[in-house]
């Protein structure tokens, strides 16, 4: 584990693309004015396009041109960043880059460290890590590492292919797999809520708890991703990276101690125990939907089939709802239950942990009938933690009525709290790997998720099967409803 300050050369290929500009350069930002980059660092963006060294300023300068604090001199911040055109089949290139690494290195007084960043299309990931081992860029006194944006293949097979080839350049323990949601506040709270207090973890087993509900909604539709999404869906977009991680978090058991290799351990045996389905049982388990116009705000939103770049007769699925059992000690008999849907009816990422009711309950009554207890972790937009318990109503009556404990993260002070990409750079630039996926969990992930898309690969779907604006299709409500339960909107109760 390197210093809270670390020294590198930044390299990020892909520069002059979109995530750069919106997540990347604004996070290096802010790690740089929070104090945890210290002035030894330098990035070299690295694209097909001809910039110089000032047009890639400038661009830099317009990404964090919201950004207002008078102690940051924003010429000085973006003197660290130098443009390097670049060809990734040309092996000359490469040993441009590397002369460029090295003047950067002494100037800077970086150590020798570099970070590899691929922010672009994975099928240039193979071609690309072969090429710099090859040529030398992965030899170095310092440390050397690699960050790879999702998708990391788009089945098990492609995932394995990719993972030999970028073995090949970079042993496990200097590949960085990001899944940004792992780096988001309440996701790594999930840990503290459970392993920090007395008053959850004994109660976090089958016995206490009913269901378990993760559910992450977007109210966008696939705007101008169409062409990409329309080869992926929900289910490999969403469900194999995000929502199993949380997941693997909410179900696994303590570490021994709170390092990356024993967390990971923990996620691990979770994937492992999730009920395997064959593919004649995948409609017992799984829906999905596909979004049709609707009517929003007073606007008529176009079908997911009527999207730009999409499959007029699309069979890909734009919602998944499930229900998964993990089968072990823990959690036998206890139903996960995941939604994900774009165009639904608000944004949002919560898990909503239910409690079994009191097996004689004094207070109830017909006309005042007490709720269950819940444990509701509000990952976005919303962010923070509520307690749904039952108290004493303020009348005559003995009858209870349900409370809510709640705290209200977005209360805080908001321009100090770490984004998600800013927390994940920042732990890969310390060596900490807690917060990224290992190859073992992107391979058990997809080995469950490639039953479903083969299942639903060989059946056309009768979408589109749910409104634009709504809570998805009814038959993710009657996914719950045949085990006696129901999701909680907790928002509108």
């Amino acid at each position: 584990m390197t210093t809270n300050n670390p020294k590198a050369v930044i390299v990020i290929f892909g520069a002059t693309g979109d995530l750069a500009n919106r997540k990347l350069y604004p996070s290096i930002y802010r790690l740089y004015r929070n104090g945890k980059l210290s002035d030894n660092f330098a990035v070299i963006g690295v694209a097909r396009r001809p910039w110089t060294n000032d047009v890639f300023r400038d661009k830099v300068k317009e990404s964090i041109d919201n950004f207002d604090d008078p102690h940051i001199d924003k010429d000085e911040f973006a003197s660290h960043f130098h443009y390097n055109p670049f060809d990734i089949q040309d092996l000359e290139h490469y040993q441009e880059l590397e002369a460029l690494i090295k003047e950067l290195d002494a100037k800077h007084e970086t150590d020798g460290n570099r970070l590899f960043y691929f922010s672009m299309a994975p099928n240039f990931f193979g071609t690309l890590a072969a090429n710099l081992k090859s040529e030398g860029l992965t030899t170095t006194q310092g440390w050397t590492r690699l960050v790879i944006e999702k998708p990391f293949g788009h089945d098990y097979q492609s995932a394995k292919e990719l993972n030999d080839q970028i073995r090949e350049a970079f042993s496990e323990d200097q590949i960085y797999r990001i899944d940004h949601y792992l780096g988001k506040e309440m996701v790594q709270n999930i840990e503290v809520i459970r392993f920090a207090n007395a008053l959850f973890e004994p109660l976090w087993n089958n016995q206490y708890i009913s269901n378990i509900q993760i559910t992450s909604s977007e109210v966008l539709g696939v705007e101008e991703r169409g062409r990409y999404y329309d080869g992926a869906g929900a289910l490999k977009d969403m469900v194999q990276n995000h929502m199993l991680q949380m997941l693997a978090l909410i179900a696994m058991d303590p570490p021994i101690k709170l390092t990356p290799e024993e967390i990971r351990g923990e996620k691990v045996k979770v994937l492992r125990a999730l009920r395997k389905l064959n593919e004649n049982e995948v409609d017992d388990y799984f829906v999905r939907g596909q979004y049709d116009k609707g009517i929003v705000n007073g606007e008529e939103l176009p079908a997911y089939r009527d999207g730009n770049g999409v499959d007029p007769e699309s069979n890909t699925d734009t919602f998944v709802a499930a229900k998964l059992m993990i089968d072990n000690f823990r959690w036998a008999g206890v139903p996960f239950y995941i939604r994900t849907g774009k165009r639904m009816n608000r944004k949002s990422t919560e898990i909503v942990v239910e409690f079994k009711d009191l097996p004689m309950n004094l207070y109830y009554d017909k006309e005042h009938e007490t709720k269950s207890n819940l444990l509701v972790i509000h990952v976005q937009p919303d962010e923070g933690i509520t307690l749904h318990v039952n108290a004493k109503k303020g009348d005559y009556n003995a009858s209870s009525t349900p409370i809510t404990l709640s705290y209200d993260n977005n209360s805080e002070d908001k321009m100090n709290t770490p984004e998600a990409y800013e927390t994940l750079l920042h732990d890969c630039m310390r060596g900490d790997s807690t917060n990224f996926t290992h190859w073992d969990e992107v391979a058990l992930s997809w080995q469950f998720v490639d039953v479903i898309a083969n299942a639903w690969s060989k059946k056309k779907a009768d979408f589109p099967n749910y409104t634009s604006g709504s809570n998805g299709p009814e038959e993710a409500d009657l996914l719950l409803n045949k085990d006696g339960f129901e999701w909680w909107d907790v928002k509108s109760e």
